[in-house]
């Protein structure tokens, strides 16, 4: 009976006019209004604030003009070595005497620079177009070193000539040294072959290991030089190294990419 009474009541009166109407409680209130605050204040975030982003890769310590492999002409046994390891070349400079079924006969090196490996040796007996040493294209020896990043080909358009670039040199521990200081000066316009990589490089397991993933496309990044450092590069750290980095160097870079808003990535 006790529901059957409230029941009528309800229907003699179903809209309750006479009754306060409550739209939210206290704490709704609060909740509602802290939501929105945050909303607010994201919005406002989205539209003004930034995000920096950084893009990782490979890469070698390199000459501008790259290495290029020394091969024989001519067959033969290797009979006198006429340079070592590190040292400068000039154009035409001989660097092996072969001998063959014509006398004597020398190699010499196509265009200058420094020679990094030597693979003849005295008595070792090379066939036509075989390998024999590698060279460093160096027109001045006091040119200073790049850093060559292999990222991937969608990457390339996202980096900016200009940007910094925070460089860790394999050869150097980097808590304790720190990090090449450089900037890019160049992105490659088209993903790079194997070969082109191998033919600058002068290196074909190297070439291997820059294009495991795909065709790379390279970015040159120019070393910020520093009168201060034993290198003669500007490091993260105060003084670097107490020791001179090297071409043929692997090093893995970051790439600072240019700052976005937030929005820009809602916006087609």
């Amino acid at each position: 009976m006790q529901f059957r009474q409230k029941a009528l009541s309800k229907l003699q009166s179903p809209e309750e006019l006479d009754l306060p109407v409550r739209f939210a409680r206290p704490q709704g209130r609060l909740v509602l209004t802290v939501t929105i605050a945050v909303m607010v204040a994201a919005a406002y975030w989205a539209f003004t604030g930034t995000v920096s982003s950084k893009l990782s890769a490979p890469g070698i310590l390199s000459r501008a003009e790259g290495v290029y492999v020394l091969q024989t002409p001519v067959a033969g046994q290797v009979t006198a070595v006429l340079a070592e390891e590190g040292q400068s070349l000039a154009a035409g400079a001989p660097l092996l005497n072969v001998r063959t079924e014509q006398g004597e006969r020398p190699v010499r090196v196509v265009t200058g620079g420094r020679l990094t490996t030597l693979v003849a040796k005295v008595g070792s007996v090379v066939a036509t177009g075989a390998d024999v040493a590698t060279v460093e294209r160096v027109k001045d020896p006091e040119d200073p070193l790049v850093a060559v990043l292999y990222v991937p080909g969608g990457s390339g358009p996202a980096i900016p000539v200009g940007a910094t670039v925070d460089l860790s040199v394999q050869s150097v521990p980097r808590q304790q040294f720190g990090m090449l200081r450089g900037r890019v000066t160049e992105v490659g316009r088209a993903p790079l072959t194997q070969a082109q990589i191998a033919g600058f490089l002068g290196d074909g397991g190297l070439a291997e290991q820059f294009s495991r993933h795909g065709s790379p496309v390279a970015v040159v990044v120019r070393l910020e030089r520093s009168s201060s450092t034993t290198s003669g590069y500007r490091w993260s750290s105060a003084d670097g190294p107490p020791h001179a980095v090297d071409s043929g160097t692997p090093v893995s870079g970051a790439v600072h990419l240019a700052a976005q808003r937030p929005v820009d990535w809602l916006l087609p």
